[in-house]
């Protein structure tokens, strides 16, 4: 006879539950800079640079969005 053995993978306790939120914390703020980085670097580019790349300015918030946070 077999038996399968599924591990949880739900935190558990208050520690747990604690150390999901700070991780999702860290997640949200690391996502936040990628945003923040993308942003400063495409919009300190000259026109000519952007239009080098194909990216108008209008494009740049969007572009920062789907690098931090996906399509």
């Amino acid at each position: 006879m077999a038996f399968l053995h599924t591990a949880r993978t739900t935190p558990h306790g208050l520690g747990d539950r604690i150390a999901a939120v700070v991780k999702l914390g860290r997640e949200a703020l690391q996502r936040r800079r990628v945003y923040g980085r993308t942003l400063r670097e495409l919009a300190a580019l000259s026109t000519r640079e952007l239009d080098d790349l194909g990216i108008s300015r209008a494009m740049i918030t969007r572009i920062a969005a789907d690098a931090a946070y996906g399509k």
